[in-house]
């Protein structure tokens, strides 16, 4: 297929629903579980209990449904303000959120993450501290020039970005352009936490072919410090499961710290 044919994450209808029972199911015949949930998880979880990142507001601007990968976050902030430009993830994590019927289950997410932290029996728990730590879900429009501006946000300690970049960019100067909009939601000396997929080119929803950007790990790297990022942990582990559904070589992990 012509990848001028794919559609797009932010301007096309984005089934967040099926995506996340797609690529963040439980279920053990899935295959995306080791590369989409156990790989993420574990360098989050390890990542945050080294203790270089906490503070007051954690901002997670995400492309989808997705709030597993704050399960290890919620624990060292007061506070995270989730940004989603699809409406469909804000109503799809709202339903989550206030426990509403046919929520998707991310239960098997918080067990792996409590295993890690030792504390397996304290999954309820965990799900009602990062429920409590979300304090708003925003939308914002990634076309304009202030997305702090346009919701009122304050600058954040922290912010999360997974699997945005590579959906919503079309060239390499779209990366740049979007990520200093990213990067001005986060306070000088604050961490930054990119997730995204390298020499990826569409994923699948359903019947429908979505764009990715195709970007390698030092691409990734030298856009973070152009915008004066220091990077502190970058890893580009080689995918495991093979698929037709989407098409990438590895899963990137970067933390980064915003100079003074």
């Amino acid at each position: 297929m012509d990848r001028s044919s794919y559609k797009l994450y932010h301007k096309h209808d984005h089934d967040s629903r099926m995506f996340a029972e797609t690529y963040f199911s439980g279920d053990p015949d899935k295959p995306f579980m080791e590369d989409a949930l156990i790989s993420p998880l574990k360098k989050l979880h390890n990542a945050f209990n080294m203790g270089h990142m906490t503070g007051k507001l954690l901002i997670d601007i995400s492309g989808g449904a997705q709030i597993h990968h704050l399960y290890s976050a919620c624990e060292f902030f007061q506070e995270i303000i989730l940004m989603r430009t699809n409406e469909k993830s804000i109503m799809e994590i709202m339903r989550w959120h206030d426990d509403r019927t046919g929520a998707f289950c991310w239960g098997h997410t918080t067990a792996h993450v409590t295993n890690l932290e030792g504390r397996s029996d304290q999954c309820e728990a965990k799900e009602m501290k990062l429920k409590s730590t979300i304090t708003h879900v925003v939308k914002f429009d990634i076309e304009s020039d202030a997305l702090t501006y346009l919701v009122g946000v304050p600058q954040a300690d922290c912010v999360i970005t997974t699997w945005l970049l590579d959906k919503i960019c079309k060239t390499q100067d779209d990366y740049m352009r979007n990520l200093r909009k990213i990067l001005k939601l986060l306070k000088p000396g604050g961490h930054l936490i990119l997730l995204g997929l390298t020499n990826a080119s569409y994923y699948t929803v359903g019947e429908h072919k979505f764009h990715y950007f195709t970007y390698d790990e030092k691409f990734a790297r030298d856009a973070l410090v152009r915008e004066g990022m220091t990077i502190l942990q970058c890893e580009d582990t080689p995918r495991t499961s093979e698929s037709p559904l989407i098409d990438y070589g590895g899963i990137l992990f970067i933390m980064a710290c915003k100079q003074k």
